[in-house]
C-alpha cells in the first residue's frame, strides 16, 4: 500500500526525536568479548579502544604461574562510559587459559557454554509474568585474536571461529600488526581470508550499501579491511615530526595506533563504536538470539529447564587421570594376585610331591614289616 502525504504540523516527523530522547535517557547496553591466546595485547586493546583503564594488564609472572592447571576461565569486567551526556553499560568478556596449552581439545567449551547460557538466561526471563528489568548479558560481538605468525590459521582457530561464527558476531582480529612488514601482513590476511572460504566460517557483516555515497564508501572501506590489523598502546609517544599520538616507540620509528598507513584500529574502532555498534546489537537480538530460541523451542515445552551437559575440559582431564590411576591400580592388583596364586600352586605342588614320597616311604615300611612278620612266624611241625 502507497503511503499517504498527510498535511504538515501533525507531528509525525517528530517521533525518530522522541525515540531519540528514549534512547538517550535510557543509555545502552554493550557486551564485548575477546577470545585468544594469552600475550596477545588484548587487555591493552581495550583500555585502547576506549581510552580509560578499563582493565589492569597481568604481569608476566602472574600470566605463567599457573600453566600447570589447564582451564579456560570466564572474566567479566563491566564499566559505565559516559559521552556528551549519553551513558553506555559496558561488559568486557575475557578468556584467560585459551589456547594456552600443549593440548587444547575442548578448550573453546567453556566459551561456547557462556554464549549459549546468556541467551538461556535471557529466553527464561522472558517467560515470566513480570519483565520489567531484565538482566541482558548477551555477547554482541567478539574479537578473535589471531597470533601474526605469518602463515595461516591454527587448527585451533579454525575449530573456534566455526564454533563462534554460528552464535554471535565473529570479527577477526590480527593482533601486534607491527610485528609484520606491509606485505607479509597482506600476504597473512589473504591466507585467513581464503581458509575462512574454504572452512565455511561466518564472520560478522553488514550492508554495504547506504543511502549517501560517503557512508557506502566508508563501509566498503571498513570491510575490505577485514581481517582487521591492530596496535594497540595507551602510552603517548613523540613522532619525528613533532606530534603526540597514541604508539610504539622504535629505533626505526613509532608505530601509531590510529595511522591507517599503520594498521586497522582506527577502522575497527569506527565500526564497533561509531558506525555499527546498533547493528552489532539488533543483529543478536534478531538473528543469533531467535536461532538460539528458535531450535530450544522446537526441543522444549515452555519453562522446561534446558538439559545441562557437562563439559569442562578440566573435569575430563581429571576424570581422565582418574581412570589411568585406577586401570594401573586394578593391573598392580592383578598382577600381586596372579603371583599369589603361582606361589599357592607351587606350594601345593610341593606339598602334594612330598605326600606322595611320604605314601611311598609308609608302603615301603609296610611291606618291610610284613616280611619281617613273614620270617618271625613259627614254622609248622612235621
Amino acid at each position: 500500500m502507497a503511503p499517504v502525504q498527510v498535511g504538515a504540523g501533525i507531528g509525525i516527523a517528530n517521533l525518530p526525536n522522541q525515540r531519540h530522547k528514549i534512547v538517550a535517557k535510557s543509555g545502552a547496553n554493550f557486551t564485548l568479548m575477546v577470545c585468544g591466546e594469552s600475550g596477545l595485547g588484548k587487555t591493552t586493546f581495550i583500555n585502547t579502544l576506549f581510552t580509560t583503564s578499563i582493565k589492569t594488564p597481568k604481569t608476566y609472572k602472574r600470566r605463567y604461574n599457573k600453566t600447570a592447571e589447564k582451564t579456560v576461565e570466564i572474566e567479566i569486567i563491566r564499566a559505565e562510559l559516559e559521552e556528551k551526556q549519553f551513558n553506555v553499560k559496558l561488559s568486557v568478556i575475557d578468556t584467560p587459559g585459551f589456547g594456552d596449552y600443549t593440548n587444547n581439545r575442548d578448550s573453546w567449551m567453556p566459551i561456547i557454554d557462556f554464549i549459549d547460557d546468556q541467551h538461556e538466561s535471557y529466553m527464561r526471563q522472558e517467560q515470566q509474568p513480570k519483565r520489567q528489568e531484565l538482566s541482558d548479558m548477551r555477547v554482541h560481538c567478539c574479537l578473535y585474536f589471531i597470533r601474526p605468525s605469518g602463515h595461516t590459521l591454527k587448527p585451533l582457530d579454525i575449530e573456534v571461529m566455526k564454533r563462534l561464527g554460528t552464535r554471535v558476531n565473529l570479527i577477526p582480529v590480527i593482533a601486534k600488526a607491527d610485528t609484520m612488514t606491509p606485505t607479509d601482513l597482506h600476504k597473512f590476511k589473504k591466507r585467513i581470508l581464503e581458509v575462512i572460504a574454504a572452512q565455511n566460517i561466518q564472520c560478522y557483516t553488514f550492508p554495504l550499501e547506504s543511502d549517501d555515497e560517503a557512508s557506502t564508501k566508508r563501509n566498503m572501506n571498513i570491510m575490505a579491511a577485514m581481517p582487521f590489523s591492530i596496535i594497540g598502546s595507551t602510552d603517548d609517544v613523540v613522532t619525528a615530526d613533532g606530534r603526540t599520538v597514541k604508539g610504539r616507540q622504535y629505533s626505526w620509528g613509532v608505530a601509531e595506533v590510529e595511522n591507517e598507513d599503520h594498521c586497522d584500529f582506527k577502522k575497527l574502532r569506527q565500526l564497533l563504536i561509531r558506525t555499527h555498534m546498533l547493528d552489532l546489537i539488533s543483529s543478536t537480538e534478531e538473528t543469533h538470539y531467535e536461532t538460539y530460541r528458535h531450535a530450544q523451542m522446537e526441543t522444549r515445552k515452555i519453562g522446561e529447564a534446558k538439559v545441562k551437559t557437562v563439559t569442562n575440559p578440566k573435569w575430563k582431564e581429571e576424570e581422565e587421570a582418574l581412570r589411568k590411576r585406577f586401570t594401573e591400580q586394578v593391573r598392580l592388583e592383578e598382577n600381586r594376585f596372579r603371583s599369589w596364586e603361582q606361589q599357592l600352586i607351587a606350594e601345593r605342588d610341593r606339598l602334594n610331591k612330598d605326600l606322595e614320597a611320604e605314601h611311598s616311604h609308609i608302603k615301603a615300611l609296610e611291606a618291610e614289616l610284613e616280611a619281617m612278620q613273614a620270617g618271625l612266624s613259627p614254622k609248622p611241625r612235621k
